[in-house]
This record gives structure tokens, C-alpha cells and sequence, in this order.
């Protein structure tokens, strides 16, 4: 890689990567040879090398080269100090004229998302993205859970029974599933104590939101022997600001120079309200009024200023949201006094994560589900909880809403290929 060529001692050196610019004067070539490590200035001398010099003066941005040369110390050079002196290359692919640039529309960057990715502020997006993930699942097996992989085919619709994928399944139909939240539990009920899941979601949303995809990539975790939906906010809020104050190690400063945003670690405990009191709080300091009829769901637009809300009561990027309505929570909820026991957790004016204590007690559970017409549908669920369930809860975080905030980007730029209502290429 031309990250370990550019730490040798001077010398012979070959090496190969993907040419990123090229500078071609009269009698001498710099040209910026890159990979996913680094990149290395290339000088070609077209009088002492007219051959090498022939050959890149018909290349483009994207072909590949190996070459052979000199490395050598340069004090003109800002890329490490040190250059290739080069005195023979092999091509190894060309390149046609790039369709696309830095100004080029993200719905057309799209079409050849292959080239788009090329970019630095791509690779540093992905880079960022893989200690995100990694973060993640250090912080839970350090806490003793254990990694599941659940189906995304299968027989029942999850969650509502709306907004699912049907596909074609031999002689009958399955449906892509919108969430892992049953085979979480089941881990649960199988006596697995703590489980975490990061895997694709498909939701049959019509929606071309900043934030909306058909498919995108969840992080959940449930674990039992809580005492109540509060032992779930701080498991999260540990593992966020965890992650975060080893991203601002390892990436803060390029990503403050890239993407012009500074990384802040949260600090402990992250603030919490409950929604009618959020509601008041909004009205008294911004004059926002909705209906009562809608009080028991947070709106989009108190989802937004929740960022100014939080920012300037209490200095922090994040809320916790509690003691929504029974009418907009999952029916495997548990409930006391029939409010739900769960909360969602809104990050720079953006809700990242609903999380809940579960039902645990099957006639309840059941009950909860016939109440919405949904206890046939998923009878196979409510099997798990017959045969004894410890209390349990946990939440979902969507990977590439976290990326949205973190970068102040949108769906289409954080995903490696994004899947929307108009979207099935590349």
C-alpha cells in the first residue's frame, strides 16, 4: 500500500495505485498516484524517460499504474516529504473521461456511484463508518452480549403488518423484514441474556426525505434483567458517548477539515423530557401549537427544534423523549398506566433511536396485539413468550442516520448505495 512505500528509507520502490491527477509540463510529469491508504507523488523526467513520459501523457484520472523508480526526500513536496523518481510503468487499466465532478447533482453521482466513491471525503466517510461499527460492538461484547444474525426473509409481516416488502417465496409469499425486533426477543426467550444485531432493514416507505431509504443498515441490541425502559437510555447513551470520544480520537481532525464539522462527546447523562412537557416547552419558548389530537407523537417539526430546545436548555446535543402515547408505539410495548415505557432518543434535531421495555407476559402481550387487529399475524412471535421470558427491553439505531449527523450529510451521500422509492441501480 502507498501508505508503507511512503515510510520507506530512500531507494528503489515499486508500486501500483490508481492516478488521481496529472501534471504535464514540457519536460517533466508530476503525477499523484492514490489508494484507500494515501497517495504519492510520481515526477517523471520525459528527457531522461521519454518512454514513461509518452505513456502518461495519454492516461486519465482513474487508470492504473504499476511503476518502478527512485524514492527520494523533496522539501517541495507536501504529501510526506517524499516522491517517486520514476523510470518505468506497466498500465495496467485505462480510463475514459470522468461523467461526473464535485458539482455534479448526488442523483447523477449516484448513476456512477463507483467513480463517486473515489473521492477523499467518501473513503473518510466509509473509514469513519467501519469504527462506528467496530466501536459498537467492542463497547456490548465488553458487556457480555452476543452477536446474532437474524432472517430478513420471513413468513409474517413484522412490526405494524404495513409498509413491508411481499416477495414471491417458492409457492407462497414472505415479506423482507422491517426489523429483527421478534428474533431479538426470541434470543431473549432462548436465554441469551444480551443480544445485538447490525443488518439490512426494509421499509416500503414512499418517502424522499432527507433521513428515508427502502433499505439501510440497523444497529439493535435487547438484554434482559432491567428493572425498568431507564437501564435501556443508559446503556445507550454510554455506548454513544463511547463511540463518539473515540471517533473525535481517531478521525476528529480530518473530518473537522473535510466535512467542516467538529465532533462533541456528549456528556453524562444526556437530558430527558417527557413529551407533553417537550410540548409545552416549545410552545412557551418558540410559539409551536399543534392539536391535541396529535400530542401523543412527536411531529417533525418538534423532532427539529428539539436541536435548539436541547442545545439551549441544556447545552447538549442530545434528548431523551418519554411517555409517548399508546396509539404511536408498537403494541409490544410494556405499558404502566397505559403509557408506554420507551423513548426516543433525538440527536441535533433527528430521532436516531426508539427504544422500549418489552411485554414480557404473554396474555398481556397478546392482548396488546389483538387490540390492533394483529395477534393472528403474529402468532408465531407471541409462541416465544408461552414458555417464560425474563423482563427485557432494548432499542434500534439506524447506522446511516447516525452518519447523517454525525457528518451533517443526507441518505443519499452516507450510504454506500442508497435503495429509495425510485432507486434499484447501481
Amino acid at each position: 500500500m502507498l501508505k508503507q512505500i511512503a515510510k520507506l528509507q530512500e531507494g528503489k520502490v515499486k508500486c501500483g495505485g490508481m492516478i488521481d491527477t496529472i501534471r504535464d509540463k514540457k519536460n517533466i510529469q508530476f503525477v499523484i498516484l492514490k489508494d484507500a491508504s494515501g497517495k504519492i507523488q510520481l515526477t517523471v523526467d520525459k528527457v531522461s524517460y521519454p518512454e514513461v513520459g509518452e505513456v502518461f501523457s495519454h492516461l486519465l484520472p482513474g487508470a492504473t499504474v504499476e511503476v518502478e523508480g527512485n524514492l527520494v526526500l523533496s522539501e517541495y513536496v507536501k504529501m510526506g516529504g517524499k516522491e517517486i523518481l520514476v523510470e518505468s510503468v506497466n498500465v495496467t487499466s485505462t480510463a475514459e473521461a470522468s461523467p461526473i465532478t464535485e458539482d455534479t447533482s448526488i442523483d447523477q453521482r449516484i448513476d456512477y456511484r463507483w467513480i463517486d466513491l473515489r473521492s477523499q471525503k467518501n473513503l473518510l466517510m466509509f473509514k469513519v463508518q467501519t469504527l462506528v461499527q467496530q466501536c459498537f460492538r467492542e463497547f456490548l461484547i465488553e458487556r457480555d452480549f452476543i452477536e446474532i444474525h437474524s432472517p430478513k426473509l420471513i413468513g409474517a409481516a413484522s412490526e405494524s403488518g404495513s409498509d413491508v416488502f411481499e416477495v414471491k417465496y417458492f409457492d407462497t409469499k414472505a415479506y423482507l423484514a422491517q426489523s429483527p425486533q421478534f428474533y431479538k426477543q426470541m434470543a431473549i426467550a432462548g436465554g441469551f441474556g444480551r443480544v445485538f444485531e447490525c443488518g439490512a432493514v426494509f421499509r416500503a416507505e414512499k418517502s424522499h426525505s432527507r433521513k428515508h431509504a427502502t433499505e439501510f443498515t440497523g444497529f439493535d441490541l435487547e438484554f434482559s434483567g432491567i428493572e425498568s425502559y431507564k437501564d435501556i437510555m443508559v446503556m445507550e447513551e454510554e455506548l454513544l458517548e463511547y463511540t463518539l470520544r473515540k471517533l473525535k480520537d481517531k478521525y476528529g481532525e480530518e473530518i473537522s477539515q473535510i466535512f467542516g464539522v467538529s465532533i462533541v462527546v456528549p456528556k453524562l447523562p444526556f437530558p430527558r423530557i417527557k413529551l407533553a412537557d417537550l410540548y409545552a416547552e416549545l410552545e412557551s419558548l418558540y410559539g409551536y401549537t399543534i392539536p391535541e389530537s396529535e400530542r401523543d407523537d412527536m411531529t417533525t417539526e418538534a423532532e427539529k427544534l428539539c436541536k435548539q430546545y436541547a442545545m439551549g436548555k441544556f447545552g447538549h446535543e442530545f434528548i431523551f423523549v418519554t411517555d409517548f402515547g399508546a396509539r404511536k408505539r408498537a403494541f409490544y410495548h410494556l405499558r404502566e398506566n397505559g403509557i408506554p415505557q420507551g423513548y426516543d432518543l433525538v440527536w441535533k434535531g433527528m430521532e436516531i433511536t426508539t427504544g422500549a421495555q418489552r411485554e414480557h407476559r404473554y396474555e398481556i402481550l397478546k392482548s396488546q396485539a389483538r387490540e390492533i387487529g394483529l395477534e393472528k399475524d403474529v402468532e408465531f412471535y407471541l409462541q416465544f413468550f408461552k414458555y417464560g421470558c425474563p423482563p427485557h427491553g432494548g432499542f434500534g439505531l439506524g447506522l446511516d442516520r447516525f452518519m447523517i449527523n454525525l457528518l451533517d450529510l443526507n441518505i443519499k451521500e452516507v450510504q454506500f448505495v442508497f435503495r429509495g422509492p425510485d432507486r434499484l441501480t447501481p
